[in-house]
């Protein structure tokens, strides 16, 4: 084998290389692809279930409040409505304070 045969020969085993690594290189840039596009895809559907979560807990907790409230309104207004009211001394004190008799 002459010089010249060698370095053809290097020259083929170097390019044979070169594809080599840019097959692999492809290679790794689909599997990474392919992997970003699951991960991609496994948020969102992480995302809508957890969203889906925590809108029905707050609707839950908003109902829950709103008869709290309503109970705590009838509780009041039977408080109110089962006092007594003076009318006669209630005038008194605002004629004495608003203008000055009594």
């Amino acid at each position: 084998m002459d010089n010249k045969e060698v370095i053809d020969h290097l020259l083929k085993i170097e390019s044979d290389a070169a594809a080599l690594v840019n097959d692999a290189q492809a290679e790794a840039d689909n599997r990474i692809t392919e992997a970003e596009k699951q991960n991609r895809a496994a948020f969102d559907r992480r995302y809508v279930e957890e969203n889906q979560r925590f809108e029905k807990e707050f609707l839950q907790l908003k109902e829950l409040s709103r008869q709290e409230y309503q109970k705590e309104l009838e509780i009041y207004k039977e408080k109110i409505s089962s006092m007594h009211v003076n009318n006669d001394r209630f005038s008194n004190l605002l004629d004495s304070l608003v203008l000055g008799e009594g």
